[in-house]
């Protein structure tokens, strides 16, 4: 009867105190989406569509086998994406530690005592066998709004993941590019040393004839080491590019399989596919929203706790009655208790204070990463297109450097030009291949970029 009391009055309290926002459910805020993402051409309009470019697998962008052989790898190697699956589990077993908190805990702790008194009295056995219960009746949301916060990790750690296997893929896929446009650079520079070795030669001839000075066959010497400069850098880099890559694959450092430059194919029909399907498609934005409304329900259980708090604790068991009752018999309890905060010292104020301030912080946090978002996209949208443009314009530069190249050389050899002319067209033909590559290298980079901004990969 003093039970049931007690969870009357407890009931009471919640009616009269009208706590309906300590069960209130997470509603996404406002937040700032207009214009996320700019036009690359004039800034005038904001890109929308339906995104499909983010929505495709990781396998319909890079075609390539032997780059899909190496993400499949990393997928399955890389210690960073494993660690990530790990915390998916962490939180996936608090989540069922949240949902077991509703239900009472049970525990049996048998004890048993020997008396003896003097020496001429025999001794008194006694023995308990008690089965204990313990039951935290959740009246004002404490115990749902610790399943919902854990619910809200959950779903954090797997976005996580997801972004952790984004991230991934397009790192390997940006190392991978950045080989084979090393490798196309070489392919120019052992070119071109060799330019530059048939001009050194043809001018060690020229002053044998007497119709060249040492200074010129000096200046073409000079070229040609500073061409085969060049080449060492670059197998210096395509080192460098390999061990990197071969850490993200979880394997020591070594060579990498991999094709040329001039067949890789990606899409780059996606300037009508970009909206505001970032805050869906985003993993990282979406962990951040997670994260807000983990926040939210951290918010509703530091509000709980200035409502009372109901224990229910029944016990049953076998006992002697201390060696007195014999044979056993059956003992039944129940214990209800109810808790008030009265004075606290202020803990449970500022505990409310903090959670609400760190909600606002994550507010803030996944509102910036919204923006932060929508500026990677404008960012790889205009430097796709500023490659595009430039590589055009360099192979236009390349074709006129080419004949300037052939000239001169056919002039030099009818003495109407200078050495100078030869070894200038020489070296400005290879900076404008060697500047070419790299546009080429950007604009699969852009779309790589452009790819992990949208949040694809997940597939």
């Amino acid at each position: 009867m003093k039970n049931k009391n007690i969870i009357i009055i407890a009931l009471a309290a919640l009616s009269l105190t009208g706590c309906k926002s300590l069960y209130g459910n997470y509603e996404r805020p406002d937040v700032k989406t207009n214009g996320i993402v700019r036009d690359p051409v004039d800034d005038k309009t904001a890109l929308e569509g339906a995104n499909d470019f983010g929505n495709l697998s990781w396998r319909s962008v890079f075609t390539d086998p032997q780059l899909q052989a190496l993400i499949e790898k990393a997928l399955n190697n890389n210690p960073d994406l494993l660690n990530a699956a790990l915390n998916v589990d962490i939180a996936e077993q608090q989540v069922k530690m949240a949902k077991l908190a509703f239900l009472p805990s049970v525990v049996f702790a048998p004890t048993g005592t020997i008396s003896h008194f003097g020496t001429h009295t025999s001794s008194t056995q006694s023995y308990t066998l008690p089965i204990a219960a313990s039951w935290d009746v959740d009246l004002f949301g404490k115990l749902r709004s610790q399943k919902k916060a854990a619910q809200m990790l959950l779903l954090q750690s797997k976005d996580y993941k997801v972004a952790v296997q984004t991230s991934l893929i397009c790192n390997v896929a940006n190392l991978y590019y950045t080989l084979l446009m090393l490798d196309r650079q070489k392919q120019i520079v052992d070119d071109m040393s060799g330019l530059t070795k048939n001009t050194w030669d043809m001018m060690k001839l020229q002053m044998d004839f007497g119709r060249a000075r040492s200074t010129s066959v000096q200046s073409a010497e000079a070229a040609y080491y500073s061409v085969q400069t060049q080449a060492a850098d670059i197998r210096r880099q395509i080192r460098e590019t390999e061990n990197s890559l071969s850490l993200l694959l979880g394997e020591p450092a070594q060579g990498i399989v991999r094709g040329s430059l001039d067949n890789q194919s990606l899409p780059t029909n996606f300037a009508g596919g970009i909206g505001v399907q970032l805050l869906s498609n985003r993993a990282d934005v979406h962990a951040n929203e997670m994260a807000l409304a983990q926040c939210f329900y951290n918010v509703q259980q530091a509000r709980s706790r200035f409502y009372p708090a109901l224990n229910i604790s029944p016990t049953g068991g076998w006992s002697n009655g201390n060696g007195m009752v014999n044979p056993a018999k059956l003992l039944l309890s129940v214990v209800g208790s109810l808790t008030q905060p009265v004075f606290m010292r202020g803990q449970l104020k500022a505990g409310l204070r903090v959670a609400e301030d760190k909600y606002k912080q994550a507010y803030n946090t996944w509102q910036n990463s919204i923006l932060k978002a929508g500026s990677e996209v404008s960012n790889a949208l205009v430097a796709y297109n500023s490659a595009n443009e430039k590589e055009k314009l360099q192979q236009q530069q390349i074709d006129v450097l080419k004949q300037n190249v052939e000239h001169t050389q056919m002039l030099y050899a009818q003495s109407s030009s200078t050495y100078l002319e030869v070894i200038t067209a020489q070296q400005s033909l290879l900076n404008a291949q060697i500047s070419q590559i790299r546009e080429q290298f950007t604009k699969l980079q852009s779309i790589v970029n452009l790819y992990n901004a949208l949040g694809g990969g997940s597939k």
